[in-house]
């Protein structure tokens, strides 16, 4: 059967458990794009994330005796909440492995979803080591592993977005911008486009710290990266789906690369200018927008707001990301001379009046002449950095600018 007749298919499963989401157009950001912007909210479904039209079509999907024996899955955290609420409702067993740095607020609710029909186990740093557990798990106890996106009836599921935004919408969509973690959204809405709406160029949009698709595309083989940057825990994976590969091999117009910084940025923009709560996943395909905003100008531009399970004790991380990205935020190492009024000289003469230190730390003393400081400092403009160092030559204020120094910023800054 062709995956676009497993999507349709899966449409009619989803009466009175999977809700339609609203296709809602965004005056600021259309404004600011000159374009028309709409989003796609699926941080509004009954799980805050698409994730629970895939867990449900595969789960619902099995035969009797896979649901007596149970599933296993793994997830850093919204394909858990759909599991965990599709085994609820159908009354299966499930054992779901998270790695220990999914944020506490998704393992909460998790459990909330799930409630008696689900155990979490916590194991390792990413969702690749919790994967490879609940895999070893699921085979040896002969129990269904639920793949978070290397599945046809999960990529079935995800893909019922597309049929949404396509029976809403009946103008031409010039572009949509889909968030890649694994593929499984990717690989099921680029389907339901290229067959349906063949000239909506569809682009992918991956954390520059976890760029799986884009690097496996690239070099023409589905590649497992050696590291990622973990922030964008929604889409931060080591290696995308085969089949998910397959298929946007073949799909995707264009994949961008956006930096986590950005993405933080766009978190705080969507809730203060609108009153949404994203998760890092979720801001990913309004984040883009600024790297097409000469093509998108006078579209139809669709973005897929994928997921609202955010930490709230993530904001200080969020937002000190941001303000490093935007230039705002600055760190140095400054020797600073052992004499009287050297602090005060900094102050008044080094800073401008909107300059604000926000993080000062002495460290250990090696000289009768200077002594090392950690200076932060936030500034209303990015461009008063460039007088901020000048002065300081000036004055014989010796130092490292740690910015661009990131092995020595991650050990130095607490």
């Amino acid at each position: 059967m062709k995956l676009l007749q497993e999507i349709i298919i899966a449409k009619t499963q989803f009466n009175g458990v999977v809700f339609p989401t609203p296709l809602k157009p965004n005056r600021n950001l259309s404004d600011a794009f000159e374009a028309n912007i709409l989003l796609k909210r699926e941080d509004l479904q009954v799980v805050r994330s698409y994730k629970i039209r895939g867990a449900y079509n595969k789960i619902s999907s099995l035969n009797e005796q896979e649901k007596k024996q149970g599933i296993v899955c793994a997830s850093a955290g919204n394909h858990a909440q759909g599991v965990a609420y599709s085994c609820n409702l159908l009354q299966i067993k499930g054992k779901i492995f998270m790695p220990k740095t999914t944020p506490k607020q998704k393992i909460k609710q998790v459990q909330l979803f799930g409630k008696e029909y689900i155990e979490i186990e916590l194991f390792g740093d990413t969702f690749d080591d919790a994967n490879e557990t609940a895999i070893k798990e699921a085979f040896t106890l002969k129990k269904t592993f639920i793949h978070p996106f290397d599945d046809l009836k999960v990529i079935a599921g995800q893909g019922t977005v597309g049929l949404e935004i396509l029976d809403d919408y009946k103008e031409h969509i010039d572009y949509i911008f889909i968030p890649i973690g694994g593929g499984g959204l990717a690989s099921g809405l680029s389907t339901v486009f290229k067959e349906l709406s063949p000239t909506t160029k569809i682009i992918g949009v991956e954390p520059a710290g976890a760029p799986s698709m884009k690097t496996s595309i690239e070099k023409g083989i589905n590649t497992r990266l050696k590291s990622i940057d973990k922030f964008v825990d929604g889409a931060a994976v080591k290696q995308v789906g085969q089949n998910n590969f397959t298929i946007c091999q073949k799909n995707l117009d264009d994949i961008i690369l956006v930096p986590e910084g950005k993405v933080c940025s766009t978190i705080l923009q969507l809730y203060n200018e609108e009153a949404m709560v994203v998760e890092p996943a979720g801001a990913l395909t309004i984040a883009a927008l600024d790297f097409y905003k000469d093509k998108i100008k006078g579209k139809n531009v669709v973005c897929i707001v994928s997921g609202s399970n955010n930490d709230i004790e993530r904001t200080a991380e969020i937002k000190e990301r941001s303000l490093l990205y935007e230039g705002l935020k600055h760190y140095f190492m400054i020797q600073f001379p052992q004499r009287p009024g050297a602090l005060k000289e900094f102050v008044n003469y080094i800073l401008g009046d909107d300059d604000d230190i926000t993080y000062f730390q002495f460290k250990q003393k090696n000289s009768r002449e200077s002594g090392p400081v950690i200076v932060g400092l936030e500034l209303k403009n990015k461009t008063d950095i460039s007088p901020i160092q000048i002065k300081m030559k000036e004055k014989g204020f010796n130092f490292h600018y740690l910015n661009e120094k990131e092995d020595l910023f991650a050990q130095l800054i607490d």
